[in-house]
């Protein structure tokens, strides 16, 4: 259970009513999932935070399936069970197959690992992966 409850459509005020009909009308769907309505107990951080996603989520250098792999793997890192379903959501309606996911679950468990190998090992960087400055 949300800690506050959930705002729906019919109990929001109007500034936060307009942002649900911007999502609404972004995604092209006629419902508001559960993200939104918990969060909009702050209208303030309700319109940053639709903002803020609206803007990097759309296609740009990398496609709109990328950036919901991306999602789904750095949820999966952090733990996020909500994050984790409504973004496998969408990146298979976007076209990620079966093999897809379990191929990224892969990816996401070996760089986990490492990850933690190098911070227990304490490993430093080599010369050659730093960024060249100056040339």
């Amino acid at each position: 259970m949300s800690t506050f409850g959930l705002i729906e459509y019919s109990d929001a005020s109007p500034e936060v009513r307009a942002i649900y009909d911007d999502i609404m009308a972004t995604r092209k769907t006629d419902w508001i999932n559960n993200f939104w309505k918990a969060i909009a107990h702050d209208p303030v951080m309700l319109k940053r935070t639709w903002e803020d996603i609206k803007q990097i989520m759309a296609p740009g250098a990398l496609d709109s399936l990328t950036k919901e792999m991306i999602y789904v793997a750095v949820s999966v890192t952090n733990q996020c069970e909500y994050c984790i379903a409504s973004h496998t959501a969408s990146a298979k309606i976007k076209g990620m197959t079966d093999a897809q996911f379990k191929e990224l679950m892969s990816v996401v468990g070996m760089v986990n690992e490492t990850n933690r190998l190098v911070a227990g090992y304490q490993v430093e960087v080599d010369e050659r992966f730093k960024p060249q400055t100056g040339k």
